[in-house]
């Protein structure tokens, strides 16, 4: 996980519509940048419908969000059209960006372990700063807390 204050690691990844987003395009911008398991699975389509329904609200303070799962392209497409989305959902299928971001870590479920992406979000300001982090995210009442919280740094 990185630290509140340290500087955001460098990316380009391909977007629902395979076209590539690099995080020097974003600089000058806030950016609220989640991580999240898999497509279409209950909790992750919980996030990514609050997280649309207050694109508004961020929009206002002008942040961006980005969604980062290491599903394709493709499935990330089918995602967006099925729940009507209207965030960025980026790929990221080598896991780069997520070990980058210190959220691809060993996870236990029934007693097995395995590596797995650590639900986690980052608000990173427009010089590419981390200003606030969360990990091991709860999805109920998550995006009215990164909102809240991205108020008080836009100011």
């Amino acid at each position: 996980m990185l630290e509140v204050g340290s500087i955001s690691p460098d990316f380009c990844l391909s977007n629902q519509d395979d076209v590539e987003i690099c995080s020097r395009d974003l600089r000058g911008k806030w950016i609220v940048l989640y991580f999240y398991p898999k497509d279409s699975t209950p909790g992750c389509t919980t996030e990514a419908c609050e997280f649309t329904a207050a694109m508004d609200d961020y929009d206002d303070m002008g942040a961006i969000i980005l969604g980062v799962s290491a599903d394709s392209t493709k499935a990330h497409r089918n995602f967006i059209e099925k729940q009507n989305l209207g965030i960025t959902l980026l790929s990221d299928p080598t896991t780069q960006m997520m070990q980058d971001y210190g959220v691809w870590a060993m996870k236990k479920n029934y007693g097995k372990e395995y590596m797995g992406i650590v639900r986690s979000t980052y608000i990173i300001d427009p010089k590419g700063i981390v200003r606030a982090a969360w990990t091991n995210v709860k999805v109920k009442d998550h995006v009215a807390k990164v909102k809240e919280e991205l108020a008080k740094l836009v100011g």
